[in-house]
Formats: structure tokens, sequence, C-alpha cells
């Protein structure tokens, strides 16, 4: 199982970057998707979530109406779609995939931004996202 995410780098004030997760090793639709981001000196927090059982979906308050995160089963790529980027957004993104009663978990860990110290699930290496102001 792999998950291998590009897109990250500088922007400024109000620009967008897209950044892309392509998996590997398993079925995508059968798996629950998160975006997750840590800034620096900070705990870590859901943005993104996706629920592949009920297709349920939840985006953090401080990213809603900004951030979108689509699916490509095709291509076994998830996507973060990041708009009217702030310096606050930036921070290091993870994309993080999981099934079964571990995917129920973080999936809820992604919406409440409570992680346990211990990655759940399939985790990509994170890339750097630099809003600069």
């Amino acid at each position: 199982v792999q998950l291998v995410q590009s897109g990250g780098g500088l922007v400024q004030t109000g620009g967008s970057l897209t950044l892309s997760c392509v998996t590997s090793g398993f079925t995508l639709a059968d798996y629950n998707i998160v975006w997750v981001r840590q800034a620096p000196g900070k705990d870590r927090e859901g943005v993104s979530c996706l629920s592949a059982s009920n297709g349920r979906s939840y985006d953090a308050n401080s990213v809603k109406g900004r951030f979108s995160m689509t699916v490509d089963h095709s291509n076994n790529a998830v996507y973060l779609q990041m708009r009217d980027l702030k310096p606050e957004d930036t921070a290091v993104y993870y994309c993080a995939a999981e099934s079964g009663p571990g995917g129920t978990t973080l999936f809820r860990q992604c919406m409440t931004s409570q992680f346990s110290h211990y990655n759940i699930g399939h985790w990509g290496e994170g890339t750097l996202v630099n809003v600069s102001a």
C-alpha cells in the first residue's frame, strides 16, 4: 500500500494550489480518505474527510468554501484543491486512507481533529504548503 503525495510549494496569499495523492495497492473506493495538516508547533488538524461507506464528507470550518477534495477512481488519485490561501494555511499536508473499523476511526479523528499518537491507516509522506503574507 502506498500513498505518494505531490503538489506543495510556496504561494502568495490569495493564491491556489492543488495537492495530489496517488494511491496503489488497495481499492480506493473501499477506503475512507482524509486530508490532515500540521502547522509548525501545532497539533494535527483534520482538513477534509470522506467516508467511502456512505459518501459522507466533512470540511473543517477553517477551510470550508476554499478547499475541496476530489477523488479520481480511474487513476487511484485523491486531490485537495485549495484556493484563496492564507498564511494560516501554512502546514505540512498529509493524505491518509483506511477501511473497516480503522477507517471509521480515522474519519472520526479527521472530523474532530483528535488524532492518536500513532497513525491509523496508511499515510502519505506529507507535502509542505507555505503561504507568504
